[in-house]
């Protein structure tokens, strides 16, 4: 199994570890920092030993690296991990403001189901079964975040079973949710976000955020 660091710090950018299989251009590792894409979220980017990673993938307890063909790196090899922890953190910042507004949605958009959700480095979704444009709604969701942001409250990340790894992330008198991703510390990190409505199509409606600083 390997031992997800991102879920302990995620704001650890460096990590000494080592290789613990070797398969081909597949390498996994006995402790990461490399968050995997998962739950709409993209993975991390960076470098294992100098090699860049080319694609993470969760697999079972385990994570998998694909680094190019010429890597040479063999079972047992000590190597550095490093991540783009600016990517990582834009990541954080907008996979919260998605929770945010999913959580949101049950008071702006009652009943309305989530089908489908994306958190990239310079935008995150989520989409929705919905009737009608959300358009009118967004300025009530954007005051709530806004309220929240400007709160700055604790979140708490932790496992719910940590023998399954399953965790979830808690806002004190807001929020208990189920979730793998990486998470912020307070909610006064997301910072100001813009909303916008994406037409996807008919009873489906998108709702996209943006961070207003970097």
């Amino acid at each position: 199994m390997t031992e997800r660091f991102f879920w302990e710090d995620p704001y650890l950018d460096r990590l000494d570890s080592r290789v613990a299989a070797v398969d081909g251009d597949w390498i996994t590792l006995d402790r990461t920092i490399f968050f995997a894409v998962s739950g709409g979220q993209e993975s991390d980017r960076g470098r294992i030993g100098g090699h860049e990673v080319l694609e993470a993938v969760a697999d079972g307890p385990g994570i998998r690296y694909r680094l190019a063909p010429d890597h040479g790196l063999e079972p047992g090899a000590p190597v550095t991990a490093e991540i783009d922890m600016t990517r990582r953190y834009r990541l954080m910042r907008l996979h919260f403001a998605a929770e945010l507004v999913l959580e949101l949605a049950d008071r702006h958009m009652p009943g309305a189901a989530k089908i489908g959700a994306h958190i990239a480095e310079d935008k995150a979704r989520i989409d929705f079964l919905w009737p009608t444009p959300v358009t009118p709604l967004l300025p009530a969701f954007l005051a709530d975040v806004a309220e929240l942001v400007a709160a700055d409250l604790p979140i708490i990340s932790a496992f719910s079973d940590q023998a399954a790894g399953r965790r979830y992330w808690e806002v004190e008198g807001v929020a208990r949710v189920p979730c793998g991703g990486t998470h912020l510390r307070r909610t006064g990190e997301v910072g100001a976000i813009t909303l916008r409505r994406v037409n996807v199509g008919k009873g489906k409606e998108r709702i996209e955020m943006r961070l207003v600083a970097p």
